[in-house]
């Protein structure tokens, strides 16, 4: 991905349908800069203010090492795979990086994919994990100060935000109004919602969009944004309270699978079947929803967490039969993930966080406070939001939050 902070005056106002219809305003303005800092070990420096100590943009001290999480073992059991380590460096970025404090960091289905190597076979532990952070920028190279100054608020994708502080490239980089975790909904959930819909839906008025897991991080983008192609939209989940969150979002048809039978409600409520669905969760649900679809119908496959805690990463689906059933509805399954997209990710980030600033997006965040021992604070805690997004509590992003005392080393 590459972002600059001027690039948004660059993006074109093609004619898009619906909801990516929008005109985009120029990114932030540059920043005064400075770029190198000082401590023990001499380093060179803009700012001699900054000679003798190295400190953030709010006075306080940045110290020489950190906590971050760490792949030590490969495996699909997060817990097994990842430590926690209390005194690794704190890096300092480049000529064209940002070093920026971690304020708020993204849990995501696929981080156990991660750590499970599934990825890329040729990465080899030890390695950084995490995909997704919030924060602001206390530390930056001189070329990286044409675009940004240090307290700016920023956004990234990159691998390694499961730490207190991450060098992030600056054309890496998106500039925010200010650090709240709802913008961290939108760097992966709501990208991923927005473009996949976007460039595999077909999306129009009428049509019949089903999303599972619809309440989840990403669900509850798709649902917003096939409501706003005038679609109809079916959302399943696991509880009465998800369905009140969804309904309150427009959701049209809420199927809790715990206490319905999703296979009866579509095949009573949509006989002539769901023209497009957003799929998730693999395993008995994808079939369900394969044989849901209407003719000329898509499915859409943006992952199966169903599946990612087994050691082969799959469940079990009836494929044998997938071929006969495309041919007789003339459907299609279509797979998406966002790393083959990014030529429509810049555009895609700059409209979501126009809406989300507008009101007109809810960006629900869920930071753990009815989990057993309470919100999700400190990277200590990302392992138990892992387990509570594998439980399917989350009504939302699950975001952990990395708290910072102005005055003191962390």
């Amino acid at each position: 991905m590459s972002f600059s902070a001027k690039s948004g005056a660059l993006l074109s106002s093609r004619a898009l349908p619906c909801w990516w219809r929008r005109q985009q305003p120029s990114g932030a303005a540059a920043g005064p800069a400075w770029s190198y800092f000082g401590g023990s070990r001499p380093r060179p420096i803009l700012d001699m203010s900054y000679s003798r100590h190295f400190l953030d943009f709010q006075g306080s001290s940045i110290p020489s090492s950190m906590k971050k999480l760490v792949v030590t073992k490969m495996s699909q059991n997060f817990r097994e795979a990842v430590t926690l380590r209390q005194d690794s460096p704190v890096p300092l970025p480049g000529d064209g990086d940002l070093l920026v404090r971690n304020r708020f960091v993204g849990i995501n289905a696929s981080d156990i994919n991660y750590s499970a190597g599934r990825y890329d076979a040729s990465v080899k532990p030890p390695f950084d994990i995490g995909f997704e952070g919030v924060g602001e920028v206390v530390a930056l190279g001189l070329s990286a100060s044409a675009d940004y100054t240090v307290g700016q608020a920023v956004a990234y994708v990159k691998a390694g935000s499961f730490a207190e502080y991450t060098v992030v490239p600056a054309k890496q980089a998106v500039p925010l109004p200010s650090v709240k975790p709802e913008f961290l909904t939108l760097m992966v959930s709501g990208a991923t919602a927005y473009i996949s819909l976007k460039e595999l839906g077909e999306l129009s008025e009428g049509k019949k969009v089903l999303v599972t897991a619809a309440a989840g991080g990403t669900g509850q983008f798709a649902v917003q944004l096939a409501k706003k192609a005038k679609c109809h939209v079916i959302g399943t989940c696991s509880s009465d309270e998800k369905g009140g969150f969804l309904k309150s979002i427009g959701c049209d048809r809420t199927i809790n699978y715990k206490t319905e039978n999703v296979e009866s409600v579509l095949r009573n409520h949509y006989p002539e079947g769901v023209d497009v669905v957003y799929e998730s969760v693999g395993g008995k649900m994808f079939d369900l929803a394969l044989n849901s679809l209407a003719t000329k119908g898509r499915l859409i496959i943006i992952g199966f967490i169903a599946g990612y805690q087994n050691p082969t990463g799959l469940t079990p689906i009836k494929a044998e039969s997938l071929p006969a059933k495309l041919l007789k509805k003339s459907a299609s399954v279509r797979g998406f993930f966002l790393n083959h997209y990014l030529s429509e990710y810049k555009m895609a980030l700059k409209h979501l966080l126009e809406m989300c600033e507008r009101g007109d997006l809810v960006c629900e965040v869920d930071f753990g406070d009815m989990s057993p021992e309470g919100k999700f604070t400190g990277l200590e805690s990302v392992f138990r939001a892992v387990d509570y997004m594998y439980m399917g509590k989350n009504i939302g992003k699950i975001v952990v939050e990395l708290p910072h005392s102005v005055n003191s080393k962390l």
